[in-house]
């Protein structure tokens, strides 16, 4: 990669950008932020490649999780403690179902900026560019608030590197002690219909209950202690990006130090584009979601120019179809794929594709358009003998109501009630731990076929 500079994408088509009016602010603000340190290290991105490279092979499982938009004003320790312990009890839900390692990634300390469907929108009339995330523009339907203001970006390197500070304190200061987070099963398995998931819980509380009694205690134990935590985060904002944008004197790559991994959105995966340029340039994993309208020529080109070396771990492809929708879409990219050659690690998003309007105006996602999405996902790479690495879910630690059911039946009339999204629905923490479960016995069920198979 000598050639390649991170200045390139400069020279590409841009797309879901903001044009900012005022040149000498952004240019000030893009030097500010060059010498600020970066967020994250390279031999942090490093480690997160390798540990994805695992989950390509099925040795793990990635769990990819957090906020649609992360919001300025409503940043708060609390929220990133809540959303950090429900990551932690999911992926321990996980971990007992596949039997493998589980790989912790936060939407988080990051995922500021937002692409839209239209550039405007028009409310009573009147018509105004559209919010695309704190780290550009503001919420409120005024003029003056819709316009980009560079002087965001570094509100949101301050609370990105807040998020990241307290993220690792958690991480290793005994908060993620495996024994602290099984609380869980006292309070969401109180439900009638929760049967199934209390049963598991007993079993990983059994589980715990034997560790300890065998005489795996915390001073044994201190990978039962402490949890890796990665951060990622869409890529769109590419003067952000490059500002924080840094040479590893290690290897002489370049490192993204916005994030441990970043990721190419469906609506800015053009092979030609400034999106693309960029990433293909830094040395962090790389994730690009597949959309209904991903062809197999682009998916050819892009597995090329994001991952020449064909390295494990490097590329994660992140499948958003929408329910009933995945059968006609995966199977002829994962046939691509392999006809290719390729290595990438498959997670399913499931929320992207199942956005629908309610009955009583809110954007919300059915929980179980979701789920089913999830189980269509499993079942593809059942079929086709490949490897389901991972999901990806947009949710919240809050008790809020945004998509419909899940175990406590939230319905369109309750979605008033705590909805507090700045753009799309999230899962609240007991959808979340629900989805969880319901993942748990998909990768069972998987990880008995292969056993089954492998005894004949």
């Amino acid at each position: 990669m000598s050639e390649w500079q991170k200045t390139n994408w400069r020279t590409k088509p841009r797309v879901q950008m903001p044009d900012y009016t005022d040149a000498a602010a952004l240019q000030a603000v893009e030097a500010q932020l060059s010498k600020y340190p970066p967020l994250v290290f390279a031999g942090e991105a490093r480690r997160l490649q390798q540990h994805l490279g695992a989950a390509s092979r099925g040795e793990a499982f990635v769990l990819q999780g957090g906020d649609c938009a992360e919001s300025f004003e409503q940043f708060s320790a609390d929220g990133i403690r809540d959303t950090f312990k429900v990551m932690l009890q999911m992926a321990m839900v996980l971990t007992y179902g596949a039997k493998v390692p589980v790989i912790k990634v936060g939407r988080m300390a990051g995922q500021f900026a937002k692409p839209r469907s239209a550039p405007t929108e028009v409310v009573d009339g009147v018509e105004l560019p559209s919010y695309r995330g704190d780290i550009i523009n503001e919420l409120a339907f005024t003029e003056a608030a819709r316009i980009p203001d560079p002087r965001k970006m570094l509100q949101a390197y301050t609370q990105a590197a807040a998020t990241l500070n307290l993220i690792r304190a958690f991480s290793t200061g005994g908060y993620a002690d495996v024994h602290q987070v099984h609380a869980w099963t006292l309070g969401f398995t109180e439900s009638k219909k929760a049967e199934k998931y209390r049963e598991l819980a007993n079993r990983i509380t059994d589980t715990l209950d034997f560790m300890s009694a065998a005489g795996v205690t915390l001073d044994a134990a201190h990978t039962l202690q402490t949890v890796e935590f990665y951060t990622s985060h869409e890529s769109l904002l590419l003067e952000y990006e490059e500002a924080l944008t840094r040479l590893d004197s290690t290897s002489g790559k370049w490192l993204a130090g916005s994030g441990h991994m970043i990721w190419i959105g469906d609506r800015t995966r053009q092979p030609d584009g400034a999106h693309v340029e960029y990433a293909r340039g830094v040395l962090n994993p790389i994730g690009l979601k597949c959309g209904p309208t991903m062809t197999e020529e682009d998916l050819k080109i892009l597995l090329a120019r994001l991952n020449p070396e064909n390295e494990a771990g490097r590329l994660t492809l992140i499948a958003r179809f929408g329910a009933g929708k995945v059968g006609e879409h995966l199977p002829r990219l994962i046939r691509t794929v392999q006809k290719e050659g390729a290595n990438v690690v498959w997670v399913c998003d499931p929320m992207h594709g199942n956005t629908v309007k309610s009955s009583t105006g809110y954007k919300t996602r059915p929980f179980d358009a979701v789920l089913r999405e999830v189980r269509e996902f499993f079942a593809v790479h059942g079929t086709e003998g490949t490897v389901p690495g991972g999901v990806h879910f947009e949710m919240t630690g809050q008790d809020v109501t945004e998509c419909t059911g899940g175990v406590h039946a939230v319905s369109d009339h309750d979605l008033s009630h705590r909805y507090h999204t700045a753009c799309d629905p999230r899962l609240n923490a007991s959808q979340s731990l629900e989805l969880a479960f319901l993942v748990a016995e998909e990768l069972s069920k998987l990880r008995q076929h292969r056993e089954n198979r492998a005894a004949v």
